[in-house]
């Protein structure tokens, strides 16, 4: 029997890793259909009826080109999604209806409770907390480097001084510009004269440097775990992806199930893990991404990482 239930991808217009998921799933001659909240309005609508209904959130999500029973979904793929921010018009204006499209779009599609999500985007907010992931994989056995996350300056200078090297990592990525110019928060280093009384304004995280021979990125789907050995020689590897080589290779039994078992604690379904390896093969956990990047890494590998996305999805249930 055909299984004509949809696949719904929320993600921005211009999204390659989204395109290779969605081309699996065509080849699998899965119903697919696209959207991005920020299409709210003529490019995007949606209904839905609660109480007088037998089913919760029966109703529709509407694009140019495609009509979906939100009773019928059978997975929802939230890659790279931009919610509206309505720039037109007045700004009490504007904060009021993203309020209402975050919290009535977004609140319909959470009231779902039938399909499969890659990944729930509360889940993924969850999961997005530094210190969290911290206490976390060190709780699952994971060597996790030491860290400290705070806004006291003293004790942020008492903990660079007290180890050889130090760096500085954002505690979340957010949008930055100075002079106009957008900046990338890297993992920097830092020493102790440094740090000044502006630390006290907001937390920071600070964390002994991992005497590293290279980095591992751990893409998990489902149950499929896919690790890449990357070579690069720098602190941070994502400064010039260009200077990088890499080697897929597979994980110590015990730490490939003690990352299956941090994504279960979370209610994920997929997550990328940054780790570092020391020159002696030791493994440090640093931190997971709910929703990182990995299209470049298929592209490189041949792992078949849009396969395995494009199969938890057809499936429609969690691993």
């Amino acid at each position: 029997m055909t299984d004509n239930r949809p696949v719904l991808v929320a993600t921005e217009a211009d999204d390659l890793t989204a395109d290779m998921v969605i081309s699996e799933l065509n080849r699998r001659n899965v119903p697919v259909t696209r959207f991005n909240p920020a299409d709210i309005g003529a490019a995007l609508s949606v209904s839905a009826r609660f109480g007088s209904c037998p089913v919760p959130a029966t109703g529709q999500l509407r694009t140019p080109s495609r009509t979906v029973e939100l009773a019928e979904v059978r997975s929802v793929y939230w890659r790279r999604p931009v919610w509206p921010a309505f720039d037109h018009l007045s700004a009490d204006d504007a904060r009021f209806a993203a309020a209402h499209t975050r919290y009535g779009l977004g609140g319909i599609l959470y009231a779902l409770d039938g399909p499969l999500w890659v990944n729930h985007p509360l889940r993924n907010a969850a999961a997005d907390y530094k210190p969290a992931q911290l206490a976390v994989a060190q709780h699952l056995g994971l060597t996790v480097p030491p860290t400290l996350v705070t806004n006291d300056p003293n004790e942020a200078r008492a903990f660079v001084e007290s180890h050889d090297q130090a760096i500085f990592k954002t505690l979340r990525w957010t949008p930055y510009q100075r002079g106009g110019v957008p900046l990338t928060g890297w993992a920097d280093p830092v020493v102790a004269t440094e740090i000044d009384e502006r630390v006290a304004v907001v937390p920071h995280l600070f964390q002994a440097v991992v005497n590293k021979a290279a980095d591992l990125r751990v893409l998990v789907v489902g149950r499929q775990v896919f690790a890449v050995r990357i070579e690069s020689g720098m602190l941070d590897w994502r400064k010039d992806y260009s200077a990088l080589s890499y080697r897929v290779v597979n994980l110590p039994d015990p730490v490939e199930k003690a990352l299956l078992a941090y994504l279960d604690h979370f209610e994920l379904a997929s997550g990328s893990f940054d780790i570092a390896i020391d020159e002696a093969g030791g493994l440090w956990w640093l931190e997971l991404n709910p929703n990182g990047q990995w299209g470049w890494l298929e592209e490189s590998t041949g792992l078949a990482m849009s396969a395995a996305f494009a199969e938890l999805l057809t499936q429609g249930v969690a691993p």
